[in-house]
């Protein structure tokens, strides 16, 4: 199994089909292997080798697809960076996983000087943007145009692909290394759920450096579909796209989803093209499920649950399940039942007994997407993949036909807009404000994000400090979405008689009217 397989299938069987729409751009699939095949051959004149990690930080855009598919032609592994993180996150992905190259994208351009001096490693910067190239970079226009086109490499199976950089539990990002196999053996899941229909039209509008849009991307490929772009998600980008290109399938986070159907725009698109929605990151609510169908008829919606360290998709739930006729059984609130080649289980996070149907426990996967382990980090992998399974961290419940239910999480992690916030990433950039002396961060309940990180906070002894002047700290040290939305002065943390603080403690006041601690 090789990531580039699904485009030597659309170039043998429909060349002079469109593979890419990126604005104005359009690539047939027989332009896009041959861009994809000097693109490589150009990387390799650069001296990247088999198995260097290659980084790219931009919009979503064609050339983000031509960069996923050149660097596995060109023997290499991908390395998508958030374009939210700072530039310190960003560096320091960098240089743990050793990267000596970087795409580049137009707003990020500002950034290059600080990521140079922060990961010094750094060899070569390709500007992949729409203006002129900025000095001291290179063009990737002008790359692929004066490469000549080499060999697929061919790297398959248990070849490494990727280093998908995620949140750590350490406080710094961990690099979750999936295979070749991982990666399409779940796109492949994804055409088995029927996720993606015959002569299928997928627009890329949530971010591509995440695994869930990397997915949809590959399935997509695997298919011989056609992919179009926009930079980010807006509503009305993703309606006027929707409604211009035709569209039939699309992959959005519930928040998106919700920003698109309240738009009061949308009534101004024809949208009867779109024929599939997936969503992740968190359950849909009924209210916003019953507004979508209502906006959206004819759409089928479908849940797919996952984390990077799966590739990312363990679970589905098919529209059946979220149409009129068959929410009366109940399951809308699950996170669906385990996909093709996977297996679920429900355990005692103890010992790893496999617990009775609805009884609480961690829930573990495995399957042939399960990640090789965590980058440089041979303990938190020995800890992840306990007997060859994963444990997610999430806590949950399986119901008599094995639909799973999520209910709380064992780790602590709070999930916002799709992203993932640790705690303690958060925690370690608070108490570095001199007027901090400890501090705890946790999620609480927020209908627009589904959770919100907030800060408890202890001052030190005759200090003063704004929530504004916190916040404003936090932001030169982690992303934007990981700064605390709200804070809470306290004199003191409750803590257990080990010294632990007592985060349940801090939780339960937001979370009393909730069936479940996770939204």
């Amino acid at each position: 199994m090789y990531l580039t397989q699904g485009l030597h299938r659309a170039l043998q069987q429909k060349p002079e089909a469109l593979a890419t729409v990126c604005g104005t751009r359009r690539h047939s699939f027989a332009q896009l292997a041959s861009r994809v095949a000097r693109l490589a051959g150009g990387l390799q004149g650069l001296g990247v080798k088999t198995g260097d990690r290659v980084a790219i930080l931009s919009p979503n855009s064609d050339r983000y697809l031509e960069y996923f598919l050149a660097v596995y032609w060109a023997g290499a592994v991908v390395n998508p960076v958030n374009t939210r993180w700072s530039a310190a996150e960003i560096a320091y992905s960098l240089e743990d996983s050793d990267n000596r190259l970087l795409l580049l994208g137009d707003p990020f351009v500002a950034m290059a000087p600080e990521l140079r001096r922060l990961a010094p490693g750094l060899r070569e910067l390709i500007y992949c943007g729409d203006e002129a190239t900025p000095a001291g970079m290179r063009s990737y226009e002008a790359l692929i145009e004066q490469s000549a086109p080499v060999a697929d490499a061919r790297r398959n199976g248990d070849d490494l692909a990727g280093v998908f950089y995620t949140g750590g539990t350490t406080g710094f990002p961990k690099g979750v290394m999936l295979s070749q196999r991982a990666l399409y053996v779940n796109a492949l899941t994804l055409l088995s759920e029927g996720l993606i229909k015959d002569r299928c039209v997928g627009l890329h509008a949530a971010p591509m450096f995440h695994i869930a849009d990397c997915a949809f991307m590959n399935a997509l490929l695997a298919s011989g579909s056609r992919h179009v772009f926009i930079p980010s998600f807006t509503p009305q980008a993703t309606l006027e796209t929707i409604d211009r290109e035709q569209v039939s399938a699309a992959l959005l986070v519930p928040t998106m989803i919700q920003m698109m159907i309240d738009s009061p725009q949308i009534d101004q698109y024809l949208l009867s093209s779109l024929r599939s929605l997936m969503y992740g990151a968190s359950p849909i609510s009924e209210a916003l499920l019953e507004r979508a169908m209502a906006r959206l008829p004819g759409v089928e919606f479908v849940q797919a649950y996952g984390m990077t360290e799966l590739a990312p998709v363990a679970t589905v739930l098919p529209p059946w399940y979220h149409s009129e006729q068959g929410r009366p059984a109940g399951k809308l609130r699950s996170a669906g039942r385990a996909t093709f080649c996977t297996e679920v289980r429900i355990v005692d996070p103890e010992d790893d007994r496999e617990l009775p149907r609805g009884e609480v426990g961690e829930i573990i996967v495995c399957s042939p997407s399960v990640m090789q382990g965590y980058w440089k980090k041979e303990k938190e992998t020995a800890a992840a993949l306990r007997g060859g399974w994963m444990h997610t961290g999430d806590m949950g419940y399986m119901d008599s036909e094995g639909f799973v239910f999520v209910v709380d999480r064992l780790k602590d992690m709070i999930v916002t807009g799709g992203e993932n916030v640790y705690s303690v990433e958060v925690e370690n950039a608070l108490v570095r404000h001199p007027a901090l002396a400890t501090c705890a961060v946790i999620g609480i309940p927020d209908p627009r994000w589904g959770e919100a990180v907030h800060a408890v906070v202890v001052l030190k002894a005759g200090a003063s400090v704004s929530e504004d002047e916190l916040r404003a700290h936090c932001h030169t040290l982690i992303a934007n979405y990981k700064c605390p939305r709200s804070f809470q002065f306290v004199e003191a943390l409750p803590l257990s008689g080990a010294g632990k603080v007592l985060k349940n403690k801090l939780r339960e006041p937001f979370w009393q009217q909730h069936s479940r601690r996770v939204s």
